[in-house]
């Protein structure tokens, strides 16, 4: 099943999940699942509400619905960029179901270089220290999948883009996962796609933030959506980020009042 089959959100509100195993690195509870309907089966993770970390600047018990959300946005945008996400009951209650996403062993989308610029293809993050009082340059890869995610990172306002959230495919997809921590009100944009920054957005992204400001308007159909899953105040937040990039034109830069890159960073 491919995640564009329209089918996949279908077989993963309505199928029959069965546990198979933890996700351990996960900061939250995430489960490793197979769902099963009708004849179809499939791969995906499930993290229930109620295996939600509490965070001192996200309302508890909203992070599987802010899952959801971001998903709407990147099916909104044309681009895919979010595997199919849905909001349903578990075996550990009510949770976010999210198809699993096979990954391409090899495909290279950051590096440290021991450098003071980065090499042509690639994108400068900022120096990092790699022991014993040397730094090397983090570097992203100048590729038009992961600028787009830095777009849609912008828009959703996402506080925890890693390098381990970004999982290219064999068949050259790339998707983002975990996004929890997304839609604040508050500026919070944190991730390792800044190599853009300050530069025009492409004429493709324009279209599309253009498209969701008439999707995001009160009765459009991405505010519909939306209106389940995230605060009135945050779908007002999501619409002044998309109107601040139509009007600056520019990828966003890094603010002063919270750290632009997370950690770990991986």
């Amino acid at each position: 099943m491919t995640t564009a089959d329209p089918a996949a959100a279908v077989l993963l509100a309505e199928g029959e999940l069965t546990v198979r195993g933890r996700i351990r690195e996960a900061s939250n509870a995430a489960l490793y699942c197979t769902v099963t309907y009708e004849d179809r089966e499939a791969a995906c993770v499930y993290k229930p509400v109620a295996g939600e970390r509490p965070l001192w600047d996200f309302p508890d018990g909203t992070l599987a619905g802010r899952e959801v959300a971001a998903y709407e946005v990147s099916r909104a945008t044309g681009w895919g960029l979010v595997p199919p996400t849905v909001l349903r009951d578990g075996p550990y209650g009510e949770g976010m179901c999210q198809l699993w996403i096979e990954t391409a062993p090899g495909a290279e989308l950051l590096a440290l270089v021991d450098a003071e610029e980065p090499e042509p293809g690639w994108k400068a993050i900022g120096f990092a220290e790699v022991g014993e009082g040397r730094t090397a340059l983090l570097v992203h890869a100048d590729d038009e999948r992961l600028r787009r995610v830095a777009v849609l990172d912008a828009v959703i306002n996402n506080a925890d883009r890693k390098g381990g959230h970004l999982l290219p495919t064999a068949d050259g997809l790339l998707y983002g996962i975990d996004h929890g921590v997304t839609f604040n009100v508050e500026d919070k944009l944190r991730t390792l796609l800044w190599g853009w920054a300050g530069e025009p957005l492409t004429e493709e992204a324009l279209g599309v933030l253009k498209g969701l400001r008439k999707a995001l308007t009160d009765a459009g159909p991405l505010s519909t959506v939306l209106t389940p899953l995230i605060t009135p105040a945050e779908i007002d937040a999501t619409r002044a980020r998309v109107e601040a990039l139509l009007t600056s034109g520019v990828h966003p830069e890094p603010g002063g009042e919270w750290p632009a890159i997370p950690w770990p960073p991986v």
